[in-house]
């Protein structure tokens, strides 16, 4: 059983900011059931973009989708064709590690 979107975010949200880094929600998604990207900041090599996907086993994986281009406008092109996408800024050490553990542990 998959838990809601919502509950998921809200989970990555407060890893990041109970551990003293920085959690925010850049667009509000479907509660239920809509995709979410994670916006990595601070890895030292600029932001990265991340979102649950099929991995190359055929299981849940994290999949980075960073763009060659700027994140912002590629997420607000994707987000006019899935308005139901949340989007989550995540900025602190173990970022990477909060999101992979929210929504490939769920």
């Amino acid at each position: 059983m998959t838990l809601p979107t919502g509950i998921l975010v809200i989970a990555m949200l407060r890893l990041a900011n109970d551990t003293g880094g920085f959690g925010a929600v850049l667009a509000k998604g479907d509660a239920q059931a809509g995709a979410i990207l994670v916006v990595i900041g601070g890895a030292g090599d600029g932001d990265r973009l991340l979102e649950r996907g099929i991995g190359p086993d055929g299981g849940i994986a994290l999949i980075d989708s960073t763009p060659e281009r700027d994140i912002t406008e590629y997420w607000q092109r994707r987000r006019r064709s899935d308005p139901d996408m949340w989007v989550i800024e995540l900025i602190g050490a173990d970022a990477e590690r909060f999101a992979a553990e929210t929504l490939i542990d769920d």
